[in-house]
């Protein structure tokens, strides 16, 4: 919710209205984030019936947003969920790898990604944000699987600490995560299928995904290695010019060139992948 902020307050459209908090309401918001100086806000805690906004922002935990989203939608909002409760096209898909039943199964949402759905996720109603992890993996791995290059692709991503949210835990305790690289939700990640789905929209949709998370010592940022298995042999220069023209229109995502490598610091506190 800071980092959305953070972004909104610089967009030359946007006029920050609400920003709700049930454990912090009647809090400044600069209080919290003192980066944020500019929002001359509290935090609030209105029934979503009171909610008077053109677009809300849904950044509630999975299984609570369902809950709300369609209050807003009938308010006549349109909404973008930060919550992975509608990225699946297939509600049973959710909640097998959630573990929740979906209450609202009717629901159909855009998957908000502007390199694949730029001119859906203007008319839509519901836009469902992707997932981090899942981000990187698909961006990386569209053009190879568009043009069928590709039969399998193994997904090595490395994350920061702030990604497992602002409460505490022993996973995140700095004696357990500092100088050390985690592994975790090995083979049963919820982005898993979130990757696989958008994937499978494109090329011959058969190509087979696997992908590992780690925890790594760093606040923020992510830098996935994407490990593609090609059908046929591939020129390196191939590939950069494959990349290049498929990504030649779209501002967020950069095709480095002359054997650059991705850095952490290149895209932190960036729109930038």
């Amino acid at each position: 919710g800071g980092e959305l902020m953070r972004l909104l307050i610089n967009h030359p459209k946007v006029n920050i209205k609400y920003v709700t908090s049930r454990k912090n309401e009647g809090v400044d918001v600069s209080a919290l984030h003192p980066n944020l100086e500019d929002v001359d806000l509290q935090f609030s805690n209105p029934e979503p019936t009171q909610v008077d906004a053109d677009v809300v922002f849904s950044a509630l935990p999975h299984g609570a947003s369902m809950k709300l989203v369609p209050q807003f939608l009938d308010n006549g909002s349109k909404v973008i969920d930060l919550s992975g409760d509608f990225r699946f096209s297939d509600p049973k898909v959710y909640e097998k790898w959630y573990n929740i039943e979906h209450i609202h199964p009717e629901l159909e949402a855009v998957f908000g990604l502007p390199e694949i759905n730029r001119e859906l996720i203007k008319d839509a109603d519901l836009i469902a944000n992707p997932g981090c992890f899942p981000t990187g993996a698909i961006l990386s791995s569209l053009p190879i699987v568009e043009n069928e290059l590709v039969d399998r692709i193994v997904i090595d991503s490395k994350t920061g600490v702030s990604g497992a949210g602002v409460n505490p835990s022993q996973t995140t305790h700095y004696p357990v995560c500092a100088d050390n690289i985690k592994p975790y939700a090995i083979a049963s990640h919820r982005h898993t299928p979130e990757i696989r789905e958008q994937l499978h929209n494109f090329g011959s949709g058969d190509v087979k995904v696997s992908f590992t998370p780690h925890l790594v010592p760093v606040t923020r940022g992510i830098l996935t290695t994407n490990h593609s298995f090609l059908k046929d042999d591939v020129s390196a220069e191939d590939v950069y010019n494959l990349y290049a023209e498929y990504y030649k229109d779209e501002p967020f995502t950069q095709v480095l060139k002359d054997n650059k490598l991705p850095l952490l610091a290149s895209v932190r506190g960036s729109n930038n992948c």
